[in-house]
């Protein structure tokens, strides 16, 4: 039979890391999957953290670590601490400070659930004896049981404000079997309450904000440690040079914030609509120009589909960004890339995660690695709209 969410009452009383953040989520989560009967064990991940940062009242290690152990202490639970910081700072900090480098804007929090807190996490887990994992991800399994072999798929979360399932997308069946989302099924306002119905010490506890590793910090800030600055140009749409940046690498397609415009009597805003490494320059423009090279058609790698692939022609909604609006979209594949068309333009940086949903269903997604370039979708054939530039040579 096909069950609308994963059983977790049918799997009482086995076995449960959960990753305690220090959050009121985690904490939440924890409680739960006691009430139901599982054997908690509450983890916390230390990560790496730059040098300097430390000291400087921007990271929040220790006193998220603090709140973590005591909310065990109250829930009566084993606690640990999982050293993650070589393996954090390999795969997810290096990797985005080359990706940054190159140009692209990639995702640290999807790195970090790929490599993490379902790599590391999870394997240290299961060699310890653990039947499952769980943390205080917004996000929701649903198990189908009538296949020969069990079927999982990722849902949102039931928050539509809070679903963090776009950074989920990484997630392959090994994990979703493995892993249980206690507070996906709720809204944040219930997660509270029962912070409080529980005595939990973290009820009162702010929502993290910023990237784990940095915690408050400006990116930009964090990035000039590792990139040096190197002063470049700003263009307008004609290429006429209006200003300057601090350094190409250090901004997304789309912001409009950290470079200097001179001369301007237009006040619409700018934004970043494109970037060239090589000579350091950046390009800017209003954002209802025509010139401004938002894309409706994308060119994705390093897919990954979570429990099938999507149909070809078939109407999905994508985010682009997390919080992002739904965007009607259609995909097809070619031999190395997919290619996907969106029904609006967006702006969008190569780096970035697009996520595919069908309904409240998390597809997976793939990287962003490119706007399409007609000669490239006319030749695979793979044109979604006809253009002028259609069998050209």
């Amino acid at each position: 039979c096909s069950s609308p969410e994963k059983s977790m009452d049918k799997k009482s009383k086995g076995k449960v890391f959960v990753g305690l953040s220090g959050g009121v989520d985690s904490s939440v989560s924890a409680a739960l999957l006691q009430k139901q009967g599982f054997t908690i064990v509450g983890v916390f991940l230390k990560v790496w953290q730059p040098e300097f940062l430390r000291g400087s009242g921007v990271c929040t290690e220790t006193a998220d670590r603090r709140d973590a152990m005591r909310v065990a202490a109250h829930l009566k639970i084993p606690f640990l601490t999982l050293d993650c910081s070589k393996e954090y700072k390999k795969e997810v900090v290096d990797n985005m400070i080359a990706e940054y480098r190159a140009g692209r804007v990639p995702n640290p929090d999807v790195l970090c659930n790929k490599e993490v807190k379902f790599g590391v996490f999870l394997q240290e887990a299961k060699k310890r004896g653990a039947d499952f994992i769980a943390t205080g991800h917004y996000a929701r399994i649903r198990s189908d049981h009538s296949l020969p072999t069990t079927h999982y798929q990722l849902l949102r979360g039931v928050d539509k404000n809070k679903d963090q399932s776009y950074f989920l997308w990484t997630l392959t069946q090994e994990h979703l079997a493995s892993t249980l989302f206690p507070v996906g099924g709720f809204e944040k306002k219930k997660v509270r309450m029962l912070a409080k119905k529980f005595g939990l010490p973290t009820a009162e506890r702010k929502d993290s904000q910023g990237i784990c590793f940095i915690g408050k910090a400006d990116m930009k800030e964090f990035l000039q440690h590792y990139i040096p600055r190197e002063r470049g140009r700003v263009l307008d749409s004609d290429g006429r040079n209006i200003g300057t940046h601090d350094g190409v690498s250090y901004y997304a397609i789309g912001e409009r914030h950290g470079f200097k415009v001179r001369g301007r009597t237009d006040a619409a805003p700018l934004y970043v609509v494109a970037k060239d490494i090589k000579r350091n320059t950046m390009t800017v423009a209003p954002k209802n120009r025509e010139s401004a090279p938002e894309s409706d058609t994308v060119i994705l790698a390093e897919m990954h589909w979570i429990h099938e692939a999507p149909t070809r022609g078939k109407m999905y909604t994508a985010h682009v960004r997390y919080r992002g609006t739904d965007i009607p979209a259609t995909i097809e594949a070619g031999a190395q890339e997919t290619i996907v068309r969106l029904s609006k333009r967006e702006f969008i940086s190569e780096g970035q995660s697009l996520v595919l949903y069908d309904g409240p269903v998390c597809m997976g997604g793939g990287i962003v690695r490119g706007l399409c370039p007609h000669t490239f979708c006319c030749r695979m054939h793979l044109c979604f709209k006809r253009c002028d530039k259609r069998g050209s040579k």
